[in-house]
């Protein structure tokens, strides 16, 4: 049975879409080929980078692309992260459904890098947990 095809978006390819594709890859690559997109190009987040390795997750060869990047290939499901990727694109032409699930950017977390970096974390935790319920398993997709 052929792997389904996951995009992720959020605005700047830089946090939430990272860490949901390196999520959903190590947790579930089995079974799902996975994508992540902006609205527009960035660069990976360093602290992305350091919440995922806290967990065992190297995301540190990802690098931002823009949704043109990935307009060839066609998905099963296209994932909106961020309200303002929503916004852009409520509907994904090259994917067979388009759903969103908004996160907090963890980019706007004041504070100390510590408590910025504990930011991070709250969502990437938020993410995983999305990603097992519905890519898992019991999963819903």
């Amino acid at each position: 049975m052929a792997k389904k095809r996951i995009l992720f978006i959020c605005t700047a390819n830089a946090a939430r879409s990272q860490m949901a594709e390196g999520l959903l890859r190590a947790r579930y690559g089995n079974r799902y080929e996975v994508y992540s997109a902006g609205t527009r190009q960035s660069k990976v987040s360093t602290r992305a980078i350091a919440v995922m390795q806290e967990i065992g997750i190297d995301i540190s060869h990802h690098r931002s692309k823009t949704i043109d990047e990935v307009s060839g290939t066609p998905f099963d499901l296209a994932v909106t992260l961020c309200d303002n990727a929503h916004a852009i694109c409520p509907v994904v032409h090259n994917a067979t459904k388009t759903i969103h699930r908004g996160f907090t950017d963890p980019h706007l977390t004041p504070g100390t890098n510590e408590e910025i970096l504990n930011g991070y974390r709250c969502v990437r935790d938020e993410i995983a947990a999305w990603i097992d319920t519905t890519f898992g398993t019991a999963g819903i997709y």
